[in-house]
């Protein structure tokens, strides 16, 4: 029935658009031999005005499509829509080189929570401790960590909210960030143990005012600032070793947290924000931990089935869907700017056709977290 209908559909878009393809091809045809008229068939793919005839056309029939198979499915097709949403006036600290949505490292939580209101979201963190998510539906979207006195000693943002001191700023070269800062560390210490900070990466660390400052750049805009974490010295010394304390709870703050740092980002580019599906998230989590616990890393699994294969099993039924993998980062947020850094993945973040996503997350022997993104539209 559901076929029948869609053809039916298909067959009367056509006909009420099928005067604006023949006008265009009677003024092709008009006094044309045969061989001409092959020619200027051929031609028309370069042809500027019918191009757009066709391309109205096939636009019209998808989203008639797409609302005709909602609609006989019971589901709307309303993406999340864009708001606009007026960013605060930022102002240069005042204790600190750096701010974020003019807060920072020492600030009291009552003073944060004045401003901000209430946090959308609290997750685990890999420093044993919580993320509070701040954020107007995505955008001004900031994420702050409370130390026991209820002093904020972790920062993160990946729009436009930087105040400095020093002129470091959203969409700064990373040129003119090591004019500014100098050399980045190369690792940190704790205790007798150094962690080596990866050469030739998209992020660098600096060390100032007692905190780990790290800007990230994206390569897509030649290496400009595009996001910044900011953890006091006390935080990191105190997180469990290179990944932290795989547990559910951390496991679960890292799935919710890509989901967001995905919407941020989204705003960021005035695209769509994603809806969180459970279903998805346990196909997910299935992934992760197979690769987890069998020592590999690809969309296909030993037994050779895809993504796809794996939502179908799962009775996941999808227009069009997508996976994003990654493994061995730090936490949630730096898997997230490596995603953003390679193309391919950008381009599932950034997919406006998308409206689902949810997130797993495993940790292997070592404590090292994989992560699986799996987007779709029903």
């Amino acid at each position: 029935m559901r076929k029948i209908l869609l053809l039916g559909l298909l067959m009367f878009v056509v006909y009420i658009s099928w005067p604006s393809i023949s006008e265009r091809i009677d003024e092709k045809a008009e006094g044309t031999s045969f061989e001409q008229l092959k020619s200027d068939l051929l031609a028309f793919k370069d042809d500027t005005d019918f191009n757009s005839v066709i391309q109205s056309i096939s636009s019209g029939v998808n989203q008639l499509v797409m609302d005709a198979e909602n609609w006989i499915k019971g589901i709307p097709s309303e993406q999340n829509e864009v708001e606009t949403v007026e960013k605060p006036e930022l102002t240069t600290p005042d204790e600190q080189s750096f701010s974020i949505l003019n807060v920072e490292i020492g600030d009291d939580r009552s003073k944060v929570e004045q401003s901000l209101g209430q946090p959308q979201r609290t997750t685990q963190n890999e420093y044993g401790t919580e993320w509070y998510t701040y954020h107007e539906n995505y955008h001004n979207f900031i994420m702050v960590a409370y130390d026991d006195n209820e002093r904020v000693n972790g920062l993160y943002t990946n729009q436009d909210l930087i105040s400095s001191s020093n002129g470091i700023e959203y969409g700064l070269s990373k040129g003119s960030v090591d004019e500014v800062l100098g050399k980045p560390l190369s690792s940190i210490r704790k205790g007798l143990t150094h962690y080596q900070f990866a050469e030739n990466s998209d992020y660098d660390v600096f060390e100032l005012d007692g905190s780990y400052v790290t800007l990230f750049y994206d390569v897509h805009t030649e290496n400009t600032v595009t996001s910044m974490q900011i953890i006091s010295e006390g935080m990191e010394q105190n997180k469990s070793g290179f990944y932290g304390n795989p547990n559910k709870q951390l496991k679960e703050g890292f799935e919710y947290q890509l989901f967001d740092l995905t919407n941020a980002d989204r705003v960021n580019h005035q695209i769509p924000t994603l809806t969180w599906d459970d279903t998805v998230r346990e196909t997910a989590r299935d992934h992760s931990a197979d690769m987890a616990e069998n020592n590999y890393f690809n969309h296909n699994n030993l037994k050779g089935e895809t993504p796809f294969d794996r939502m179908k099993a799962d009775d996941i039924f999808f227009r069009v869907a997508g996976e994003n993998l990654a493994y061995g980062q730090f936490s949630s947020i730096f898997a997230h700017e490596g995603l953003m850094n390679s193309e391919g993945h950008r381009k599932n973040i950034l997919k406006q056709d998308y409206q689902l996503l949810g997130v797993g997350v495993a940790f292997n022997a070592d404590g090292q977290p994989y992560f699986t993104e799996n987007f779709y539209t029903k």
